[in-house]
């Protein structure tokens, strides 16, 4: 496992986007706002029209940290593949797993740097946003967390985000947010983190896995089984995941029964 250093020297967020500038564009914007900039975003696009492209072209030249653009023909949901692309190419020693469709609170990559450590990888929390509030959302000029977070209280009250405290209180680290065996809850691949070689030891995501479903806990079961521990990154990194129609979920049954699959081979 990674031992030569305590804290990430520098982190990669690998941002997976697909067909959703705006989101994308409010993601960017939160990004750009963080109170650690020691970071680089790689975007794992998997086949977006050239309205993505457009809009990361025009942001590149004043964003304040590298933005790295993948693109791949759109044959279908391959994420997994894309993403083993990012990792490939991502030059900080840390990977961040994010979705274009989260916003990110301004301590997010700060603190998921003070949650990293070798050994372990975390899997972060949402909250969730109602349909109405992400059209309001959608229609700013430029992101700020400053203005969301005035609002936070009547948010709740009215239905529009399903959590408040985690926003509010941000819990640091401890044996507490250790989990003692592999858990399927709560995984979530749209904020998720992880030491690049521990990546690169089991090859990243299974690229057999194509629609969506399930590559996230593949993921992360395969990093439990080579020894690393997982820690929950809730009351720390929570991000707005803004609401969208559900995919297609046709493979999502087929990816859950090869996902447990494995899992029952190690119990064996």
């Amino acid at each position: 496992m990674a031992t030569e250093f305590r804290k990430p020297q520098m982190i990669s967020v690998l941002l997976a986007t697909y067909n959703w500038p705006q989101a994308l564009k409010l993601c960017l914007e939160s990004l750009a706002t963080q109170t650690d900039l020691d970071f680089e975003i790689i975007i794992a696009d998997d086949g977006s029209s050239n309205s993505t492209k457009d809009l990361i072209e025009s942001i590149k030249p004043s964003f304040p940290v590298q933005i790295k653009h993948l693109w791949q023909e759109d044959l279908g949901f391959r994420k997994t593949r894309i993403l083993n692309q990012a990792i490939a190419q991502a030059s900080g020693n840390y990977l961040v797993f994010l979705d274009g469709d989260c916003i990110c609170q301004p301590t997010f990559i700060a603190n998921h740097r003070l949650l990293a450590k070798p050994g372990y990888l975390v899997t972060g929390s949402r909250v969730l946003l109602d349909q109405a509030l992400t059209k309001q959302l959608l229609e700013w000029s430029c992101w700020s967390f400053k203005h969301f977070a005035s609002h936070l209280l009547w948010y709740r009250l009215h239905g529009a985000i399903n959590k408040y405290w985690p926003l509010k209180i941000h819990l640091g680290d401890g044996a507490w947010r250790n989990y003692q065996k592999f858990m399927w809850r709560r995984i979530k691949g749209c904020n998720m983190a992880c030491w690049k070689n521990d990546a690169l030891k089991i090859n990243g995501f299974d690229e057999t896995m194509t629609g969506w479903g399930h590559e996230d806990a593949d993921f992360v079961f395969r990093l439990t089984n080579i020894g690393l521990i997982r820690k929950s990154g809730s009351w720390s990194t929570e991000v707005l995941h803004l609401f969208h129609k559900i995919n297609d979920q046709s493979q999502a049954a087929e990816n859950a029964r090869r996902v447990r699959e494995k899992i029952m081979a190690k119990v064996k």
